[in-house]
């Protein structure tokens, strides 16, 4: 009998300017509350 392999997660970008997904999550979680924020102050 074989056994299964584990399949391994591949990050589809190799751009980002992050050593960890968590910090980019974080990030990008950040920068759409200012954004939102900023939309609620304008309009």
């Amino acid at each position: 009998m074989q056994k299964d392999k584990t399949k391994t997660f591949e990050r589809g970008s190799a751009l980002s300017i992050f050593d960890s997904d968590r910090k980019e999550d974080l990030m990008a979680l950040i920068l759409a509350l200012i954004l939102a924020f900023v939309i609620y102050v304008i309009d």
